[in-house]
């Protein structure tokens, strides 16, 4: 099996951001983006997919975090489906219902090639410390569009956002850790009737 590893770089006249993926690594990152909480939110992501995930972003914080949390996002998708390849042999399906205290949520992924987001999440307020809690939200529509996946997450309940927020990205990643497996049941084949994903 080829090395399922992806760096992608995009700059803009609103950020700079490289992010490096291994799909197969131990969970390791190296996150640095300049909003604090973003970072926090992708450490989870690695550490529960157990893909190593390195991000260096900077970008104008000093309007608001929405651009940057945005085109990591971008990025990350792009990484993704750059990592995964024709997708020979994976599981493509994962789900993962994470408690994180008082909160849960419910997280279903198809990595289908084709994009979709089912977004059922309140939040009590709308920020965590500085952070936006919509830029939630638009984080996981930005990687569901680029990684061309089916993204569902359910919070049926919570009271407290941080704990909302960790238990959906801690169930992105547990979900995204058995889509991306390989099926030693499968060997090369790719999960769909068309025979390309």
């Amino acid at each position: 099996m080829a090395d399922r590893k992806a760096t992608i770089s995009r700059k803009t006249n609103e950020t700079d951001i490289t992010v490096s993926l291994d799909l197969d690594g131990s969970g390791k990152t190296d996150c640095n983006t300049g909003v604090g909480f973003l970072d926090h939110m992708l450490d989870h992501l690695g550490k529960h997919s157990l893909c190593d995930l390195t991000v260096r972003a900077s970008g104008d914080t000093h309007v608001d975090d929405h651009h940057t949390v945005e085109d990591v996002a971008i990025c990350l998708g792009q990484a993704v489906v750059k990592a995964l390849g024709d997708k020979a042999g994976i599981r493509r399906y994962g789900n993962a219902r994470v408690p994180m205290e008082e909160a849960l949520a419910d997280v279903a992924i198809d990595l289908s090639g084709r994009a979709a987001v089912v977004y059922n999440v309140k939040f009590i307020g709308s920020k965590i410390g500085t952070f936006d809690t919509q830029l939630i939200e638009e984080f996981l529509r930005r990687l569901a569009s680029t990684a061309a996946c089916n993204l569902h997450i359910t919070v049926p309940y919570g009271g407290n956002d941080h704990h909302i927020a960790e238990a959906i990205f801690k169930a992105v990643a547990q979900a995204l850790r058995q889509a991306k497996e390989i099926d030693p049941a499968r060997g090369a084949d790719v999960p769909s009737t068309k025979g390309v994903l």
